[in-house]
């Protein structure tokens, strides 16, 4: 069937191999949202800008390339990018000027790929010592720390043109299972969500962060039906009703364990966005990509969406294009990836961490 562009434009997808599929780029061509990108898509900062520049000639219009540049973690870009120091270890030090100022200058090497969404920062709470999404991932454990320290990145990663996406909403918890394998649950009242989960996110929306991804979290407290990222009454009544965002809702990657062992890939992208979700990720099973775009033509052609929300959707998606029409990169400007400019700032950087343990 033929896919609308107003529902091409509500995906972001990834891609095996290092060279733009195809399907894909003709998918780019008729409307795509985006395009996730991982290492394992490039080699190199001057492969990484030659993909991102090919995927803008196949969209030919404003188009969102997205990559995890977390800094310090398995979420983060390889050499000769610059090894930032970890989100933990910023927490550690709690200086909210020095991450920022790291923000700042992990945009400028995003930028100069051709990037412009960094799916970062993370901030769910570090709970769990062996919680496997948190760990060295976390700012760490004080709500009011976390969205601090989450907050500043925010800022720094705008200072230069990057668009941040905060992640997971609303927030891990006390969860111990990877949702990459499985569903994890979370047995937290909103009552408990407000006192300490939320307080990140409040604060990163009060610094203007124009994304939040949501989290594929069970918390049958609140939604006995749906997992965080496919629950209206989270992300309509608590994210958009409560909590004022009126930015863009990304659904993480709906070929996750977590949805894909319990929903088919159409119903449940057709779900995501009518729980409230504005984007969604298909990050690695290309398979996925075909069934979901039709359950959600699908959905649209029987009226399964509130006319009011998707229109008000595709206009939160029309300003992300916006912010997008820069070209992404500045001439010459591959020299700030691995610069000394950005290495004399990780050693200041470990060095106040060094004191601070002293």
């Amino acid at each position: 069937m033929q896919v609308p562009k107003e529902v091409l434009e509500k995906f972001i997808l990834g891609f095996e191999g290092r060279t733009l599929p195809g399907e894909l780029s003709k998918y780019l061509a008729a409307g795509l949202g985006g395009v996730i990108l991982f290492p394992q898509n490039f080699s190199g900062a001057e492969k990484l800008l030659s993909l991102t520049q090919e995927i803008r000639r196949a969209a030919g219009r404003p188009v969102l390339i997205g990559i995890d540049q977390e800094g310090g973690t398995r979420f983060s870009l390889p050499e000769p990018f610059t090894q930032w120091v970890s989100p933990e270890e910023l927490g550690q030090l709690g200086d909210a000027e020095l991450a920022e100022r790291q923000a700042k200058a992990m945009s400028r090497e995003l930028r100069a790929a051709g990037v412009n969404l960094d799916f970062a920062p993370m901030l769910d709470l570090h709970l769990q010592p062996q919680g496997p999404v948190t760990k060295g991932r976390s700012f760490g454990s004080n709500p009011q720390d976390v969205g601090k320290l989450g907050a500043a990145v925010v800022r720094g990663l705008a200072a230069q043109g990057i668009l941040a996406c905060v992640k997971h909403f609303p927030g891990h918890g006390d969860a111990v299972i990877d949702p990459h394998e499985d569903l994890p649950r979370f047995d937290a009242t909103l009552e408990r969500l407000r006192e300490l989960e939320l307080a990140p996110f409040r604060r990163a929306i009060s610094a203007g962060v124009p994304l939040i991804m949501t989290a594929h979290i069970s918390l049958p407290e609140i939604d006995r039906d749906w997992p965080a990222s496919l629950s209206r009454r989270i992300l309509y009544g608590v994210l958009r009703e409560e909590l004022k965002f009126m930015g863009a809702i990304l659904a993480d990657d709906l070929g996750m364990g977590a949805i894909a062992k319990r929903w088919p890939t159409a119903e449940a992208s057709a779900r995501t966005f009518s729980a409230g979700s504005d984007l969604a990720l298909i990050c690695h099973d290309w398979k996925q990509v075909r069934p979901a775009l039709e359950g959600v033509s699908q959905a649209l052609a029987r009226g399964g969406f509130a006319e009011a929300d998707w229109s008000a959707s595709g206009e939160r998606i029309a300003r992300l294009r916006e912010f997008a029409r820069s070209d992404g990169q500045e001439a010459g400007s591959l020299e700030a990836i691995g610069c000394q400019e950005h290495c004399e700032l990780v050693r200041e950087i470990r060095a106040q961490l060094a004191k601070s343990k002293n």
